[in-house]
């Protein structure tokens, strides 16, 4: 597996370490959700530098899902990708991070987004570590 492949990996287990830490407390939910959409995002990413295509500058999972369908099938939940999609990811203000379009989300939300980011993680680490 290439170094920065690596990386792209290391970067999305973070993102679902700090959700492991946050995913009880009822006033997190929306970090939950963003921390789900970025450890989706690294993931789709690792894949991409692994099988030697540029990286594109987006965050739209759905669009990096259709680009990772050229490599391996990956089972997704399109409802899943189009909430995260959804998401105010490039917001820089509080009141806004990790908000879907009718506001935060409830915690049974955050449960799902964590155990499909999750689910991404792991099979994209699999498939790629299986290819040596």
């Amino acid at each position: 597996m290439r170094g920065i492949t690596k990386e792209w990996l290391e970067s999305a287990s973070l993102d679902i370490e700090n959700i492991r830490h946050i995913i009880q407390d009822e006033k997190l939910t929306g970090h939950v959700a963003f921390h789900a959409q970025q450890a989706i995002e690294k993931s789709l990413k690792a894949s991409i530098e692994e099988f030697g295509e540029k990286v594109p500058k987006i965050h739209s999972l759905s669009k990096l899902f259709n680009i990772c369908a050229a490599f391996f099938n990956i089972s997704v939940n399109e409802d899943i990708i189009i909430a995260l999609d959804s998401l105010y990811i490039e917001s820089r203000y509080p009141g806004e991070f990790g908000l879907l379009p009718e506001g935060k989300p409830n915690q049974e939300q955050a449960k799902m987004f964590y155990d499909f980011a999750q689910e991404i993680y792991q099979t994209i680490r699999y498939q790629l570590e299986a290819r040596k």
